[in-house]
């Protein structure tokens, strides 16, 4: 204890892509007693995630209480001056997380982590991690005990390879949870001041499967989980949160953003140029040479992975299909998608191709955003534009805007033949609002946050454990959910500047083709 009254330490559980209102109604609906409890006990509420909703920033903003443009993590993929890209990870977050603001700490399965920073405590890296060699863990050695304390834990799951069975994918998906969960109640024994400690699966299991008695199933095993994070912080009578970084809803159309701009005049693809035209005309495209590899019996993915990346490079520019990458001519383009609702112009000081003078940025912005909120299907608009300088203030290099789809709609960057394609074995997809809950002996029970977003995490957790808040933070503390008169609650809020702990190297040579393969899979990237 800070004070002889105040708990000074907190457990912080993640949950990928859980939507607060399902979660609420199947916690009425009894199919969910833990959750139930914490909605009585402690402080329940919607959590908004950042723009665009997606994981590769929502964790970091969560983490480190700032938004993207402090951050520096716009999407799973860093775009380049030459329109390619690189995989974003850990080290190119640029603030200090919670775990290296407060010690001992344990931060386990976080997107964006790897590789494993040199902290006081314990990492084991998440998403985006290529395999479990080198920068897995830190310490290093704690991989052995991993394996040694749970056998079957692991990364994550792709998707591709129960495509064809997809009814064994939730048998799967249950299997990893409960040896996270088996590592987890392991870890907890450790030392430690904070614990933040994450499950993907939810996010997993609903980008492919969204029915309702598959998703309940799951959720009940992850109520368990809660349960187990609950037992403990009462026990030790210390502050549980839980927290999601955004919610999830259905699918029904794909919206392929980089073709209606096609279509409007401020982009144009290759294959409209002279010699892609010919050689779609006689049928060469990606889409038929990879088939054909196929029909062969040749593994594309694992002779892409062998192949220098400068020769698939050349060979994919050469060849006419969809991906943004390849496949416009940026000399006559004006604006482009690069990932899930990054929108940027096509700027002379920005891109090597650029075509746009920066005092045009401006104009071409509110030009584009009339032009895409303007877009209908069945007379209803489809998409919602945000204007880049507004969302990210701080970064002149943040996307120009950011176009978020509506309900019942999923934003794409290919160049597909139609702006509206079937989403197919893509079920579902991120919605904005996640969930929130705090439970511990200052939460007020029955409280509710007001307007709490992403960034308020970190300030929150901190305050409740008796630490300053960073000086830079973007986000509040949620004071109101603290019960008056409580030493939280009557504690000022004080703030301090940390540093990050280094000792995260750069990953220029490793590997992420594993890594793409599983976001393709989940839909996020082509």
């Amino acid at each position: 204890m800070t004070d002889g009254t105040t708990p000074d330490r907190a457990l912080v559980l993640g949950l990928d892509g859980v939507p607060f209102e399902r979660l609420r109604g199947w916690a009425e609906a009894g199919e969910l007693p833990n959750v139930a409890a914490l909605f009585e006990a402690g402080a329940a509420g919607p959590l908004a995630s950042t723009k665009p909703a997606n994981t590769a920033l929502a964790w970091p903003s969560i983490a480190t209480g700032t938004w993207p443009d402090k951050h520096g993590v716009y999407a799973f993929y860093k775009l380049g001056t030459n329109y390619r890209h690189r995989v974003n990870t850990g080290a190119d977050v640029s603030r200090p997380a919670l775990w290296e603001m407060v010690s001992p700490a344990t931060a386990v399965n976080v997107p964006m982590t790897y590789p494993a920073s040199e902290i006081d405590g314990r990492i084991v890296t998440g998403m985006m991690t290529p395999s479990r060699d080198e920068g897995f863990t830190y310490p290093p050695e704690l991989a052995d005990e991993i394996g040694r304390v749970s056998p079957d834990y692991d990364i994550g799951l792709d998707w591709n390879e129960y495509k064809d069975r997809p009814d064994e994918f939730p048998a799967a998906l249950e299997a990893l949870v409960n040896a996270r969960r088996t590592y987890m109640n392991h870890a907890l024994e450790e030392d430690w001041r904070l614990f933040f400690f994450v499950y993907t699966a939810p996010d997993r299991l609903q980008h492919l499967l969204w029915e309702e008695e598959v998703l309940i199933d799951h959720y009940k095993l992850l109520d368990e989980v809660i349960g187990d994070a609950r037992e403990y912080a009462r026990e030790h009578d210390l502050t549980l949160f839980v927290v999601s970084d955004h919610g999830f809803g259905p699918i029904d159309k794909n919206v392929h953003v980089n073709r209606l701009l096609a279509n409007e005049g401020y982009l144009t693809p290759k294959s409209d140029t002279a010699s892609r035209s010919t050689l779609s005309r006689v049928g060469l495209t990606k889409e038929r040479v990879l088939g054909t590899l196929e029909d062969l019996g040749i593994d594309t993915d694992r002779l892409a992975k062998r192949l220098p990346q400068s020769l698939v490079d050349r060979v994919a520019a050469g060849i006419p299909g969809d991906n943004v990458r390849y496949d416009v001519d940026y000399t006559e383009t004006k604006a482009f998608v690069h990932a899930q609702g990054t929108l940027y112009i096509n700027d002379t000081e920005r891109f090597d191709q650029g075509i746009v003078e920066p005092s045009e940025v401006d104009g071409l912005k509110a030009e584009l955003t009339d032009v895409l909120t303007s877009f209908r299907d069945d007379g209803e608009q489809v998409l919602d534009v945000h204007d880049g300088d507004d969302l990210f203030p701080t970064d002149p290099k943040s996307p120009d805007l950011v176009v978020e789809p509506r309900e019942g709609y999923y934003v794409k960057p290919s160049l597909a033949p139609e702006v509206f394609s079937d989403p197919g074995a893509h079920a579902a997809d991120h919605r904005p609002d996640g969930i929130f809950f705090a439970e511990g002996p200052d939460v007020e029970p029955g409280s509710t946050p007001e307007d709490a977003s992403v960034v308020d995490v970190a300030p929150t957790v901190l305050h409740a454990m008796g630490e300053p808040v960073p000086a830079d933070t973007d986000g509040r503390v949620l004071d109101e959910l603290f019960a008056p008169g409580s030493p939280t609650a009557e504690r000022a809020v004080t703030t301090a500047n940390y540093a990050g702990s280094g000792g995260q190297r750069g990953t220029d040579d490793d590997d992420f083709s594993d890594v793409e393969e599983r976001l393709r899979g989940l839909g996020y990237v082509e």
